[in-house]
This record gives structure tokens, sequence and C-alpha cells, in this order.
């Protein structure tokens, strides 16, 4: 992971504010609705180059760097990596601009998503090239 990079890798795909709602016992935001943001732009840009229905069959090499709180705008950039015959892998980063300062910018979680075309019948089928 490059996780000392200063900017985003990818496109951004979502953007998203950090509510009240969303946090955990500890104020903080929730981990399951920052991974839930991240597998939506996922499925977003998996979409887009599958041309069709992608289902999510895999998350790896998830690291939260930081925490993400209340106010912060949550930004989602998303990056294919490798496209197979009825898969892919995107990498997607979670940055958020932090509701007390807008201009810092802070890389809080990253992971690669694999995405598997389905046709209506629900079964892989294949990415056309």
């Amino acid at each position: 992971m490059n996780s000392e990079s200063d900017e985003p890798i990818g496109e951004l795909t979502l953007r998203t504010l950090a509510m009240p709602a969303d946090t955990n016992p500890s104020g903080d935001i929730f981990g399951g609705w920052l991974l839930a943001q991240m597998d939506i732009a996922g499925g977003i840009l998996a979409k887009q180059r599958a041309a069709g229905r992608v289902a999510t069959i895999a998350v790896d090499g998830m690291i939260f760097h930081k925490p993400v709180f209340v106010g912060d705008v949550v930004c989602c950039y998303a990056h294919v990596e490798r496209v197979g015959t009825t898969s892919m892998n995107i990498r997607i980063q979670a940055w958020a601009i932090r509701a007390e300062r807008q201009s810092e910018r802070a890389k809080v979680t990253e992971g690669v998503f694999t995405y598997v075309a389905i046709g209506a019948d629900r079964r892989p089928r294949p990415i056309e090239r």
C-alpha cells in the first residue's frame, strides 16, 4: 500500500459527510460505515468498467490509518488495478477533509476491493477488454 502518498490515487468517486449517527460508542466514525462508503465508491467504478452489474467478492489489505470524525467530508478515490476474465481489483482510498480545518486533508483508510461482473442470472460473466 502506498500509505505515505500526499495525494489521492485514482478518481474521486464518492463524497459524503460523516454524521453523528455514524459513530461508534467512543464518538468516532464507525469503521463499518467507512468500509461501506468505500464499497459504494468501488462499486460505482466497477460497474462502469464492467458495463453492467457487479458484486463485491473480497476486501484485502484494509488499513485504517487515522480516525474519521463527525463533520469530516469523506472523499473516496478509486483506481482499477487489475482486470481479469470476470473480476477486477480496485484500490480505494478514503481521505477526510477535516471539519475544523478545511485546508487539511488526511488519508484515513485504504484497501483493495475485488468485484465480479455478473449477468442477469447472477452468475459471473466476462468483462470486455
